[in-house]
């Protein structure tokens, strides 16, 4: 990869058995903030420290900071779209925002390093933070969901992955970065089991067994599938990049889904969302979320490795008077739609991850 073109963090990285999820709120006052910036030159050494252990791991972590933290920790610039969770959906069915400044997503194929990672890189922040949400995530048999379905069907891949999850020349700055949205579901899944599979199918959209999608002539408008795909202006389908993780305490009756969604704009995630929780047309909402409920949620802006990196040495009350020189991308970092992804041009069709 070019000197000039920043390298990403590992967003799209090979599927892996066994994942962290931290949320974590910045304490008040300016050493907090210090030690936090600090931390962000250590996070890839760490990663590396950990991994080198076991070559063949996987390991990897991505970090992801919410609006008010950006503000706090680096003032400006700031990426274009970042801003605070957006809420949807009517009382006791509604996409909920939480406290959350700082997200870690680590992956791995053991939960060794997954928790060996995690303890070196919250131990780094010390009493900089305070963890909010933590998460042991589990991969479930044949890639299953907690309701039994296949899950990341639809998924890009490739070169796609990257047109898809990383920002390009709409906000140069911030190039190679991405939007990551999170929510943690808790399922009924006593009522859940108690429904046919014929039934879960339709509310899906897909086949159980053999994860094949249902006809356009059978499949309920409501299916999460039918609410979940967006098709741009063009009729271009319009990806984000899921990594969702199944998690539980069976003992305490906690079986749950952590939904995390890669994007190269929040636009079409919040997109799926409004479809899902209010509907569409309002009213026709996904009937998943009477078997699930949204217990947190949060947006995040990944920056890349590079930025991570340099953002150690950001003074967040210097000026922003200096505007950044657009840098050269590839090819593949170029949208397939409008940079701007109007939530007016994305329109439905269909993916259950």
């Amino acid at each position: 990869m070019p000197n000039d073109i920043p390298e990403p963090q590992a967003v799209y990285t090979p599927i892996t058995r066994s994942a962290i999820f931290i949320v974590a709120t910045l304490a008040s006052g300016d050493e907090s903030a210090a030690i936090v910036r600090a931390w962000c030159a250590d996070v890839a050494a760490l990663v590396r420290a950990v991994g080198k252990r076991v070559p063949s791991g996987n390991l990897s972590c991505v970090v992801g900071f919410a609006s008010d933290a950006w503000d706090t920790l680096f003032g400006t610039p700031r990426p274009a779209e970042l801003h605070p969770f957006r809420e949807f959906g009517p009382a006791g069915r509604r996409a909920i925002a939480t406290p959350g400044d700082i997200l870690l997503h680590i992956r791995a194929d053991q939960m060794d390093l997954c928790f060996e990672l995690a303890t070196q890189l919250v131990g780094r922040l010390g009493g900089a933070v305070q963890v909010v949400d933590e998460v042991h995530g589990f991969r479930y048999f044949d890639m299953r969901s907690m309701v039994g379905f296949v899950d990341g069907t639809e998924n890009p891949t490739g070169r796609e992955a990257a047109d898809f999850t990383m920002v390009g020349a709409e906000d140069p700055e911030f190039a190679a970065g991405s939007y990551v949205l999170v929510q943690k579901y808790l399922h009924d899944m006593q009522g859940w089991n108690a429904l046919s599979v014929e039934t879960q199918e339709r509310i899906i959209g897909r086949t159980k067994l053999s994860d094949i999608e249902l006809d356009e002539a059978v499949k309920p408008t409501s299916s999460h599938s039918s609410l979940t795909t967006l098709t741009d202006e063009n009729g271009d389908e319009v990806k984000i990049l899921r990594d969702n993780m199944p998690f539980g305490r069976p003992g305490s009756g906690e079986f749950g889904t952590f939904f995390i969604g890669y994007a190269r704009s929040p636009a079409p995630i919040e997109q799926m969302l409004e479809n899902m929780f209010v509907g569409r047309p309002p009213g026709n909402y996904d009937r998943l979320l009477d078997f699930s409920r949204a217990a947190t949620g949060g947006l995040f802006f990944v920056p890349s490795a590079t930025l991570l990196e340099a953002l150690a040495e950001r003074d967040p009350q210097a000026s922003n008077d200096v505007v950044a020189e657009p840098s050269a991308l590839p090819a593949s970092a170029e949208p397939h739609y409008d940079g701007s992804l109007s939530i007016g041009s994305l329109k439905g069709t269909s993916q259950y991850e």
